[in-house]
């Protein structure tokens, strides 16, 4: 089966929450897939970042992870992951930033020049996500649990993405609601 970066995999809105989301169903251990677990679907990511990411301009044309960066990249994506998670629950932790921070510390000291590796970006872009100064706009997707920025003017957005999560949604209610006026 092929995996391709849609721009559906590219609505976090950030790219460290883009990273955090590659990993879909999180908190199903049955159903969870890890789509960094191939090294091809990881090398590739950086090339769906720069056709859909929204902070495409930001990063430039970011570059794969180099094969001996790939498991920090995997250690950053997961405390990126721990600590946003908990920030928009409300649960923020003083560990889970220092263990965000020393990810990103991690990542930045091995990374050397490579400006435009994905882990570099990652970091960075954890970093701004850090330094937002309206964290409320950080929020779970109640459908697929993914992580997201509410960029609308009045922080209503719901889903991660409308026009799959949003659109799943609604359909089930419309099912359901469907199902129950038919039935005697």
């Amino acid at each position: 089966m092929t995996f391709s970066w849609t721009p559906h995999r590219f609505s976090g809105g950030a790219l460290a929450l883009d990273v955090a989301n590659s990993v879909v169903l999180r908190a199903d251990p049955e159903r969870r897939i890890d789509r960094f677990a191939d090294p091809a679907v990881m090398d590739a990511f950086s090339e769906g970042a720069n056709r859909h990411g929204a902070e495409r301009a930001l990063f430039g044309g970011l570059e794969p992870a180099c094969e001996a960066a790939r498991a920090g990249l995997v250690e950053l994506r997961e405390a990126i992951d721990r600590h946003f998670r908990a920030e928009a629950l409300g649960e923020g932790q003083p560990a889970l930033l220092a263990d965000l921070l020393e990810a990103i510390a991690g990542t930045l000291r091995r990374s050397g020049a490579r400006r435009r590796a994905l882990d570099t970006a990652t970091a960075r872009s954890a970093l701004l996500l850090l330094s937002r100064p309206e964290p409320e706009r950080l929020k779970i997707c109640p459908n697929c649990q993914w992580l997201f920025l509410d960029r609308s003017r009045n922080r209503s957005r719901a889903w991660c993405d409308m026009a799959v999560c949003g659109n799943r949604v609604k359909a089930s209610r419309h099912y359901h609601r469907n199902r129950e006026d038919q039935q005697p």
